[in-house]
């Protein structure tokens, strides 16, 4: 595990990057919540759907912590039309947390999609990520809906959650 003393933060998107976030993803998700190659399936394509539509230079955003070597954390905002934005790929490795940059980078997306003119934010997560939940409560997310899925590993919370911004 590297340590980052001061996290580099890059908010362009480099060739490349769709498969370092889905490494991210791997680095976390797996050993940590137990999911499994579905799950990074899916993020995957997720991601080459989204840069396959133009994201982010389209619309939206992306905001990376890089070390130099390979990705420490990643979120991003996807715009899905009609005033929707959809907060995306959220993960930061263990060597990040507690440092409060997951607020930060949260509210830099916050600034950014008001700034653009969303009008509604929406993200979904599951309910293990009790930390990832109560960081987007604090913003104002709601959780709108929520069931149960068993094909990305272990059954897990699937949630959804929203945010009018106007």
């Amino acid at each position: 595990m590297s340590t980052i003393s001061a996290p580099v933060i890059r908010r362009e998107f480099h060739d490349g990057d769709v498969e370092r976030i889905v490494d991210l993803h791997r680095r976390v998700y797996m050993p940590e919540y137990d999911r499994n190659e579905a799950f990074l399936g899916g993020v995957e394509r997720s991601l080459e759907a989204a840069v396959a539509g133009g994201w982010p230079d389209a619309g939206g955003g992306v905001w990376l912590v890089d070390d130099g070597e390979r990705l420490s954390g990643s979120v991003a905002l996807t715009d899905e039309g009609a005033g929707r934005g959809r907060v995306r790929w959220v993960v930061f490795g263990p060597e990040l947390r507690g440092r409060g940059l997951g607020r930060r980078l949260i509210g830099e997306m916050l600034d950014r999609a008001r700034a653009d003119g969303y009008r509604r934010l929406e993200l979904e997560t599951f309910s293990a990520l009790r930390a990832a939940g109560h960081l987007y409560r604090s913003f104002g997310f709601a959780l709108t809906w929520e069931r149960p899925r068993d094909d990305w590993g272990p059954p897990i919370v699937y949630q959804h959650y929203e945010l009018p911004l106007r």
